[in-house]
């Protein structure tokens, strides 16, 4: 069974303890575990989330020592009373997952844009830290190996949803970091790559919880493209630790971090893996992109973290290989 505290000692400096942290988007995948690291050491959390991928469900383990609030990222009024009464934001609200971005464009825009806007005047008013949550989709099409944080962004046509996504979280890191400069908030930003591990859903588009519940059903594994298309996958234990080094540190402060797992592998001996490992009878099977998504998708052929700055800087690698994580994974789907 997975213990999701058997990788985390909760870490702590000091100097934020028993704070009430606000983190919204608290009740989905990394939200939820973050939550959960932070009860565990001691501190105080008030999630906020309108449900609409993440789960009460989640929080089932702490649900009796955290403050659970149900509503719109969009609600002003409801943000600022929240932000006012914490003394940390954790920025973790957005419409994500490639099915959701694409099939529902307008409504993710808006989320991502304007939620953090919200957020962030909030936390400018009430002078609150806050960390944003940001994406390896910041890159876009650059397909240079590996990716560090001052890397250009190489993006598609503004027209097409599929860089919808990534366009607004340039705009959330942007205003974040101008806050920072005039205005001197304390923001910190950290770029999650393909971060994986127990509570994640595969119907939003995320590859290994899909590969893993199928492969758990004896269920055709589907393989979108030709296969070749390189990823890295970090153990959301691993991105919580490095979440929680960004926030408690004072050197992370108006700096912009990787957080991921530098090692590859492709999507079909990913597929591969999951089957060996879940000792599945699955077969594979290859599916156009044209049949999987929408008119006018396009796939990123390789994503690589450089994660060599948050190392120097905060001390943080990961420590989960990718057949451990698939193991977490398959445990905790046969609960």
């Amino acid at each position: 069974m997975f213990n999701p505290h058997l990788y985390l000692q909760p870490y702590h400096e000091g100097d934020l303890s028993n704070y009430r942290f606000l983190v919204t988007g608290g009740a989905g995948f990394i939200g939820s575990h973050l939550a959960e690291t932070l009860i565990s050491r001691g501190d105080q959390v008030v999630v906020f989330d309108n449900l609409s991928t993440g789960s009460t469900s989640n929080l089932a383990g702490i649900s009796k020592k955290i403050k659970i609030e149900q509503g719109n990222i969009l609600d002003k009024a409801v943000i600022d009373k929240l932000v006012a009464e914490s003394d940390y934001v954790v920025h973790l609200a957005a419409a994500l997952g490639v099915f959701n971005i694409v099939n529902k464009p307008l409504e993710s825009l808006k989320t991502n844009l304007q939620g953090s806007e919200i957020v962030l005047e909030a936390c400018d008013k009430y002078r609150k830290p806050v960390l944003i949550a940001s994406t390896s989709e910041i890159y876009g099409k650059n397909d240079k190996v590996p990716l560090n944080e001052e890397d250009d962004r190489i993006i598609g046509h503004p027209l097409k949803s599929r860089w919808s996504y990534s366009e607004a979280k340039a705009v959330d890191e942007s205003l974040a970091y101008f806050y920072y400069l005039e205005n001197k908030l304390p923001i910190r930003i950290v770029r999650f790559f393909n971060t994986v591990g127990p509570r994640q859903v595969g119907h939003y588009g995320m590859v290994v919880p899909r590969f893993v519940s199928a492969a758990l059903k004896n269920e055709s594994l589907s393989v979108y493209g030709s296969g070749d298309q390189i990823r890295c996958f970090c153990h959301v234990t691993d991105a919580v630790k490095g979440l929680l080094l960004a926030m408690d540190s004072d050197k992370a402060i108006g700096q912009v971090f990787n957080v991921g797992n530098n090692s590859q592998i492709s999507i079909m001996e990913l597929a591969k893996k999951v089957i060996e490992i879940t000792g599945s009878k699955s077969s594979i099977e290859k599916i156009a992109y044209e049949k999987a998504y929408p008119e006018g998708f396009e796939d990123m052929q390789r994503r690589v973290p450089d994660i060599s700055k948050i190392k120097q800087v905060l001390g943080w690698e990961p420590e989960i290989n990718l057949d451990q994580i698939i193991k977490d994974i398959a445990a905790f789907n046969s609960k």
